[in-house]
């Protein structure tokens, strides 16, 4: 029996891959599922995570939870965002450790990449330039999760692992109008324009931007994919200085492209206008994932499938919340 910790279990890419951790037990696996919402562990209160490893001892710990937004949002807030990632990062990952924990897996991001840097991404990439300002926090605080992982794991022999997932997206997205990544952003405000029947929608920037995305279905069979591998492959395939592994699609869309794509999926048949006085972010995020392709998984979701699925659970929320009322 496989005792197996998700931190972040509620989020969205926590959810998924318990959702999956699910389907893997009640198909005869034998695992023991753990988790905690945040009302039952704090996971930047360290007396807390420190009792609650102690206690429960998993054998793999799973570590989604992290606090997450969009260009606004990391602009806002950018001191909630470097210092509740850190502290969260340092608890989980430390008090593991403390716990006889041997297998960790970290999720982390694209953003720790510097801003102009070739494209696609290579995971040597990291730590060459300098970063996007508009996530910096975020980003710096995320690369301390990978170098957290990297030094327990060459000064205590454990294996801790991280991967960095591109733009994720899909059931369980976070939809707010001002704090959400570019995509569930636009399938709302497209959405909204439809229902209310308005002739335009505006978008933030040029629209040149390109980005990557992946479902969040895939993000969660790519990091059990990863974590299930023998330890003599993983290492294989990385470098104990660098450890992390990128998880994509391997193919990208102009922020323009993919507002006309979300249009079409919503019904809306108005004209998209782009607000160039607001900041585009980084120019293109497009990560190489030969790595991951070497040892033998690919994405399976296409866009315009995971956008369709996104908005239909979308809908199912609304008219949820809507019954609740």
């Amino acid at each position: 029996m496989r005792k197996i910790y998700v931190a972040g279990h509620r989020g969205m890419v926590g959810g998924a891959i318990l959702r999956r951790l699910q389907a893997r037990r009640d198909t005869g696996e034998a695992l023991e599922l753990v988790t905690r919402t945040h009302a039952q562990l704090d996971l930047t209160d360290q007396v807390a995570v420190r009792d609650f490893m102690q206690s429960e001892r998993p054998d793999v710990v799973i570590l989604a939870a992290a606090k997450v937004g969009g260009i606004h949002a990391n602009n806002t807030y950018p001191a909630d965002f470097i210092y509740e990632n850190l502290m969260i990062e340092c608890n989980v990952i430390h008090q593991a450790f403390a716990a006889g924990v041997k297998d960790l897996l970290q999720l982390g991001s694209s953003c720790i990449y510097p801003r102009a840097v070739p494209q696609p991404m290579r995971e040597d990439a990291l730590l060459t330039g300098v970063l996007e300002p508009t996530n910096e926090p975020y980003a710096v605080a995320k690369i301390a999760g990978i170098k957290l992982c990297e030094s327990y794991n060459r000064q205590h022999g454990v294996d801790y692992r991280s991967v960095m997932p591109t733009n994720l997206y899909g059931p369980g997205d976070n939809f707010h109008p001002e704090n959400s990544h570019v995509l569930p952003a636009l399938i709302r405000r497209f959405h909204e324009a439809q229902r209310d029947g308005l002739d335009e929608v505006v978008i933030w920037g040029t629209g040149k931007p390109r980005r990557e995305f992946l479902h969040v279905d895939d993000m969660a069979q790519a990091s059990l994919f990863v974590l299930d591998l023998p330890r003599d492959v993983y290492e294989a395939n990385t470098d104990p200085m660098l450890s992390h592994i990128n998880v994509g699609c391997g193919e990208d869309i102009s922020i323009a492209e993919l507002a006309t794509l979300v249009a079409k999926t919503t019904g809306f048949k108005g004209k998209i206008t782009q607000d160039t006085s607001k900041p585009d972010g980084t120019m293109r995020k497009l990560m190489d994932v030969s790595r991951l392709a070497d040892m033998g998984w690919r994405a399976s979701i296409s866009l315009e499938d995971g956008i369709r699925e996104t908005y239909a659970w979308f809908l199912e929320q609304s008219d949820a919340s809507l019954r609740a009322k």
